[in-house]
């Protein structure tokens, strides 16, 4: 079903839908040495393909994302999706012109194939026996969706932090099919702080009873260590300024409690993000994910982001002043290997309080730099 608005003021609605491939005995080989099948991708489109499908935009959400980009579900959906603010008619990722399309990654929990799947070998949830998964076999997945999509070239792929890595991803492995690539916010490989931060949020998973080595589907499964997780993470996507100006000292209450409860409005804001969470992720999703996160490294081998295929191939690298997880400086090393490609890249640091998860809020400036630059790649491409 295509998204459709009775009127300007009603909500942009979009269908969920789900494609199946690597049926056994044709099982998708993953770089792990494993054979995973069948797979199966939720992904959601907005916006018309044009007749030579030369107008799709690919793009890839951030780990604890998911297909639902934009729009909503129902008209009683409470909530928009996740980049809603830039995707829709008349907004930088403009569905009144492009076909756009997000689907949840592999080893995901929001309806593609991840550890909570059912294993047809077993009739159970995969839990740890499901196999190890990179941002590569993300990408590889995601390939057989648009070839489902009958589409050859990408107008555009466009994500941050862990989606950025997948355009990277993209550029590197099929750059006969990327037509222009916006990755923001990521890097080519992390650093040993950002693997740090993610194993310490592993082993709070791995460290609650009720994970039970993976097996805790039909339970309670390990609320608190998955909390908690969430919780280290939520710190790494702010900023100190970010959190100096929503929250400083303040009091949660109106005196200290002189106990563990939480004094700290900062405290109180961390345990109701890790509550949500928890209602909404699957915590071996969380170790699968950020270890694939941890394994990814374009550099490996020699940079393969320097390849004669992207020689022609606009990009629009971004970062973000206040972002500490993934500096500046890791975008300005991508700008420096596509330069040497001969590639066309345009860089732009923009100045925001709001740490990693920038380029996840509204942002006149991130607006515009999108906008005119997908004007341009349409303009070059499908005109």
């Amino acid at each position: 079903m295509s998204p459709s608005a009775d009127n300007e003021h009603a909500p942009l609605l979009v269908e969920r839908r789900y494609f199946t491939f690597a049926e056994p005995p044709k099982q998708m080989q993953l770089d792990c040495g494993a054979h995973l099948g069948p797979i199966t991708l939720a992904y959601e489109t907005l916006g018309e393909l044009n007749a030579d499908r030369s107008n799709a935009i690919l793009i890839l959400h951030a780990f604890s994302g998911d297909s639902h980009v934009a729009g909503r579900l129902s008209i009683d959906d409470e909530r928009p999706g996740w980049w809603d603010n830039m995707v829709g008619p008349g907004k930088p990722v403009d569905t009144s012109r492009y076909f756009v399309i997000c689907s949840n990654i592999l080893g995901g929990c929001s309806g593609s194939t991840g550890p909570s799947s059912i294993d047809l070998a077993t009739g159970k949830p995969y839990g740890l026996h499901f196999p190890m998964v990179t941002i590569k076999d993300m990408v590889r997945a995601q390939k057989h969706l648009i070839d489902h999509l009958g589409i050859s070239t990408l107008m555009a792929l466009i994500g941050g932090s862990v989606g950025g890595m997948q355009v990277l991803r993209w550029c590197a492995d099929f750059p006969e099919m990327v037509g222009s690539a916006i990755p923001m916010a990521t890097t080519t490989r992390h650093s040993a702080q950002a693997i740090a931060f993610n194993e310490v949020a592993r082993q709070a998973i791995m460290a609650d009873p009720a994970w039970n080595n993976g097996d805790y589907y039909g339970g309670g499964g390990p609320a608190h260590g998955l909390a908690v997780a969430r919780m280290i993470g939520h710190v790494t996507y702010l900023s100190d300024e970010a959190m100096r100006e929503k929250f400083g000292r303040r009091l949660h209450r109106n005196a200290l409690s002189f106990d563990f409860t939480g004094d700290f409005q900062v405290e109180s804001y961390l345990h109701h993000q890790g509550k949500k969470f928890v209602n909404r992720f699957d915590a071996n999703s969380l170790l699968y994910i950020t270890k694939a996160a941890d394994y990814f490294d374009l550099e490996r081998g020699g940079n393969q982001l320097i390849n004669e295929a992207l020689a022609n191939v606009p990009f629009l690298i971004i970062s973000f002043t206040s972002d500490w997880l993934y500096p500046t400086y890791q975008s300005r090393d991508i700008v420096s290997a596509l330069k040497k490609n001969g590639s066309d890249v345009s860089f732009c640091e923009i100045e925001a309080q709001g740490g990693h998860d920038a380029f996840l809020l509204p942002n006149r400036r991130l607006d515009g730099l999108v906008s005119g630059f997908l004007d341009r790649v349409y303009h070059d491409r499908c005109l």
